[in-house]
C-alpha cells in the first residue's frame, strides 16, 4: 500500500544529516521545534502572498497601494512549549493572519492538553507544574482557569440540547460532591441521567445539582428532559428516594418505574450486623432472582419468616417499594439484570469519583459541573453497545409495542 507524500526520503535524509541523539529531535533546541518554527513562519508568508495577490519580490506588486512591511515578532504556546515567530504585516495593516490570529497566543491543541488534563482531576496548579515538567512552558493560573471557564459556554449548550423523542431505558443515579455554598463546605448530590437509546448506545442526558429536598427537585429535572424533546421513557431506573417515581410518572405517565436492586440490598445490609451479612444475602437474591413475580413474594415471606424477627425493617422496606421492584420479571431472564440494577451508571460514578476524590472540595457548582462534564466527555469515547441489547430490543418491541422505536403495526 502507497500513500501520496510530499516528504520525500532525500528530504528526510537531509533533514537528518546532523542526527546523533535524541534531544536533537526532541530537545529545546531540537529539529521537530525548529520545523514547527519553520512551517508557521511559511505558512505566514503564503498567506500574505494570498492576501496581497503577488509573490515577494514580484514586479507586479508595484503601485497596488499595499506591500510587505516587515514582521512582527510573537511568542506562542505549543505542546513543544514556548516558539518565538515571526509574523509577516502590510503597510496597510489589513492583514489578518489566520494559522495565529491577532491575539492568538496559543497554537492549536494547547488548549486541548490543558482540558485533558483537568478532565483527569489535575488542579490547576499541578496542571501548571506538569506543563513546566514536561514542555518547559511556565503558564499562569489565570490562563488556565480561562480556558477551562470556557468550557462553561459548552456545558451550557450540552445540558440544553436537544434529546431523542423516546428513550428505552434512562438511569437516575446520584454521586456525592463537596461543594463550597455560602462558605460552607457542604456534600451536594450531583444526579446523572444516563439512557440507552433504542440503539443501545449510552448518553448522558444531563447533570442536576439538587438545590432543594425531594419531590420538587425531581419534577424539575424530568420537566427538564420533557421540554428538551424527550416525549416517552419506556423504563426509568432510580435509586429508590422518596418522590422520584411520582415526579417521572407525572410527567411520563405511561413510564415503568423499577428501583434499583443494587440499591434496595445495600439498604437492606444497613440493618445487618457484619456477622450476619454472609448468612442473611442468599435470601435476599433469592428475592429478585425468583422465577416471577409471584415466586418472588413467597421468597419474600420466607425470608421474613427466617429473619423477620432479628431484622423486620428489611421485609418492611422491600414491601415498602414493591410495586417498583417487580416490574423487570416481565422480561427474559437475561434481560433483566439490565434493568433491575444501575450498574451501567455505578461504572460511570466509578471513574468520575477517581477524578474528584483528590479534590478536596470544588468552589462553586460551576466548578464541579465543569470538571464532570469534561470527564464524562471523555469517559464517551470508550462506551459500547452491550450485548445484550439485541435480546432486549425484541423483548421491548413485544411489552412496550409501537411505543418503542422501530416496532410497526
Amino acid at each position: 500500500m502507497t500513500t501520496n507524500s510530499t516528504i520525500t526520503p532525500e528530504l528526510l535524509d537531509q533533514l537528518l544529516a546532523n542526527y546523533e541523539k535524541p534531544e536533537d529531535l526532541t530537545g529545546e533546541e531540537g529539529l521537530f521545534k525548529q520545523l514547527k518554527k519553520a512551517l508557521i513562519e511559511r505558512a505566514l508568508g503564503a498567506e500574505l502572498t494570498e492576501h496581497l495577490g503577488y509573490e515577494k519580490g514580484d514586479p507586479a506588486g508595484r503601485g497596488t497601494g499595499n506591500s510587505r512591511n516587515g514582521t512582527n515578532s510573537k511568542t506562542i504556546l505549543t505542546e513543544d512549549g514556548e516558539i518565538d515567530i515571526a509574523v509577516p504585516r502590510d503597510r496597510a495593516g489589513s492583514f489578518e493572519p489566520q494559522l495565529i490570529a491577532k491575539g492568538q497566543t496559543r497554537f492549536d491543541g494547547f488548549d486541548d492538553k490543558i482540558l485533558s488534563l483537568y478532565a483527569r482531576g489535575m488542579t490547576v496548579r499541578e496542571i501548571q507544574g506538569h506543563l513546566i515538567e514536561l514542555y518547559g512552558t511556565e503558564v499562569s493560573p489565570d490562563l488556565i482557569s480561562r480556558v477551562t471557564d470556557a468550557v462553561l459556554e459548552e456545558v451550557r449548550e450540552w445540558q440544553n440540547r436537544p434529546l431523542d423523542p423516546v428513550y428505552p431505558v434512562v438511569f437516575f443515579d446520584a454521586l456525592r460532591v463537596k461543594i463550597r455554598d455560602e462558605g460552607l463546605v457542604k456534600n451536594k448530590a450531583v444526579y446523572v441521567a444516563l439512557a440507552l437509546n433504542p440503539n443501545g448506545e449510552k448518553d448522558v442526558l444531563g447533570l442536576w445539582i439538587e438545590q432543594t429536598e425531594g419531590a420538587k427537585f425531581w419534577l424539575k429535572v424530568v420537566n427538564e428532559l420533557k421540554a428538551r424533546g424527550v416525549n416517552d421513557i419506556l423504563i426509568a431506573v432510580v435509586d429508590g428516594l422518596k418522590g422520584f417515581p411520582e415526579a417521572i410518572t407525572s410527567v411520563f405517565p405511561q413510564a415503568i418505574v423499577q428501583t434499583c436492586i443494587v440499591h434496595l440490598i445495600r439498604n437492606s445490609l444497613a440493618f445487618v450486623s457484619w456477622k450476619d451479612r454472609k448468612l442473611i444475602l442468599p435470601g435476599i437474591k433469592a428475592i429478585y432472582r425468583a422465577e416471577n413475580a409471584d415466586m418472588a413474594l413467597v421468597r419474600l415471606e420466607e425470608f421474613e419468616a427466617e429473619w423477620g424477627k432479628r431484622y423486620p425493617a428489611i421485609g418492611q422496606a422491600w414491601r415498602r417499594a414493591w410495586q417498583y421492584v417487580v416490574p423487570f420479571f416481565a422480561f427474559a431472564p437475561g434481560i433483566r439484570k439490565m434493568i433491575y440494577t444501575t450498574n451501567a451508571v455505578e461504572a460511570l460514578h466509578r471513574s468520575l469519583r477517581k477524578i474528584i476524590k483528590t479534590r478536596g472540595s470544588f468552589p462553586t457548582d460551576d466548578a464541579a459541573l465543569k470538571l464532570l462534564y469534561l470527564a464524562i466527555k471523555n469517559a464517551g469515547m470508550r462506551w459500547r453497545r452491550g450485548k445484550e441489547w439485541t435480546a432486549a430490543m425484541g423483548q421491548f418491541a413485544i411489552q412496550f409495542g409501537e411505543r418503542f422505536p422501530g416496532t410497526t403495526r
